[in-house]
């Protein structure tokens, strides 16, 4: 069975076209399927942004359109719901396999930079829109389908480290782009590093070889509520030969610096603003609000990464350790902002990171990680905002913006290698 499906996925890794159903005449229809009738699923708000004309180009000039031109077929090829499950599996891990080729240089095709995250999100959304479409002759979990869809084609599954003796484990996660009601065209260069990195073997500041392994998360409140980050983070914290030496979530923070986050706040506090789907956190700074399905855990957790050594890394962007945090103090009902570091018995506001999903994946990986591998080190590192777009609005790509994403991706990789200095604090409050 492991080999049919490890066959399958070559298959599709090279054009989906040997052991898989041939392409539809049209990407943008609803699978057109002899077995169900079909009935339009109304687009959610993040899939309703594919109704833009620049959305299909990502994958066009990536060279992934065939992802969403074949999909429909095999979905219709499909004659039960356990077929569904290994059908979605297989093809969730060939897109992402396929983005970390093509960002790692393996897959060339398209005009559009290979270091690119943003064909990976374009191609996924498109075919959640199929999928959501799909009508089979008989009964299946589309909550279910949907969700393991997302995790293999985020890196979730069938991505585990090697386990070579000698070499040291680093896991780290990325985000999809955000802000797109802003501007459609963004990219996350904490997503684009997730996909250059991903089953790579580097070498440590120290001399020390090191496999570095990835996934991209979405931006969006209802996946954390489901529990992705715990999904993600709790088979390489669990204990064995294959489970990681380090972890650290990234995400895109600040202009024009990289900031590794002192501290995670447990509670959101983002409203007004929005996640991917528009969606509102329910906290607000006056207000925080702790996740649905948090676990148990203090208000606030420290990093304990090698913060000294990964902030000597100053180039070309500075590297500073923040300690700041928004806490409600024991006793009080306002929020105060504080320089350094929350205080004993307060109520977390926010982290060095905000109230956002970025604060929330460093809170929920490093909580699991002080409940299955207390001294592992761990926190969260922000890399400076990617600007750079063209002014003109049909253009997705332009000379300065991909200057900047390589420049950042970079030094992320750097910042990772100077890991291997004397570790830092784990505490909590």
């Amino acid at each position: 069975m492991m080999l049919l499906r490890r066959t399958a996925l070559a298959a599709a890794l090279l054009g989906i076209t040997a052991l898989l159903p041939a392409a539809t005449a049209h990407a943008d229809t609803a699978p057109a399927c002899p077995t169900g009738a079909q009935a339009p699923s109304a687009p959610d708000p993040e899939q309703a942004r594919l109704s833009d004309p620049r959305t299909a180009a990502f994958p066009e000039r990536a060279g992934l359109a065939g992802f969403v031109r074949r999909f429909p077929a095999a979905l219709c090829g499909v004659r039960d719901a356990d077929g569904a499950k290994r059908l979605l599996d297989t093809w969730g891990e060939a897109l992402w396999q396929a983005a970390v080729n093509r960002a790692q240089g393996r897959r060339p095709g398209g005009d559009l930079p290979d270091r690119d995250d943003r064909p990976l999100y374009w191609t996924r959304l498109a075919m959640t829109v199929q999928l959501d479409a799909w009508r089979p002759g008989f009964s299946v979990d589309r909550a279910a389908l949907r969700s393991r869809f997302e995790d293999a084609s985020r890196g979730l599954t069938d991505n585990a480290f090697r386990g070579t003796p000698g070499v040291r484990r680093i896991f780290v996660s990325g985000f999809d782009p955000f802000g797109l009601d802003a501007e459609l065209r963004r990219a996350n260069p904490s997503g684009s590093a997730a996909l250059q990195l991903n089953g790579r073997r580097v070498t440590l500041a120290d001399g020390t070889p090191a496999e570095i392994r990835a996934v991209v998360l979405p931006v969006r409140y209802a996946d954390f509520d489901a529990g992705i980050v715990e999904r993600a983070y709790g088979p390489r914290l669990a204990a064995g030969p294959r489970s990681a030496d380090m972890i650290t979530s990234i995400s895109q923070g600040y202009p024009g610096l990289f900031t590794l986050e002192d501290w995670a706040g447990r509670n959101r506090s983002a409203d007004p603003y929005p996640d991917n789907v528009r969606a509102l956190a329910g906290g607000t700074r006056e207000h925080p609000a702790t996740a649905p399905g948090l676990g148990p855990g203090a208000e606030f957790l420290r990093t304990s990464l090698p913060t000294d050594a990964m902030t000597a890394v100053q180039a070309p962007y500075p590297v500073r350790l923040n300690t700041t945090v928004t806490e409600i103090p024991a006793g009080q009902t306002a929020p105060v902002d504080r320089e350094d570091g929350p205080t004993p018995g307060s109520r977390a506001v926010a982290g060095g990171g905000g109230g956002y999903l970025s604060n929330e994946v460093a809170y929920r990986s490093n909580r699991l990680r002080l409940e299955l591998r207390p001294g592992l080190p761990g926190g969260h590192l922000h890399t400076p905002v990617l600007t750079g777009l063209p002014a003109e609005a049909d253009r997705l790509t332009g000379p300065e913006f991909e200057r900047n994403e390589a420049a950042i991706t970079t030094q992320v990789l750097e910042v990772l290698r100077a890991s291997s200095g004397p570790g830092g604090t784990t505490a909590a409050r």
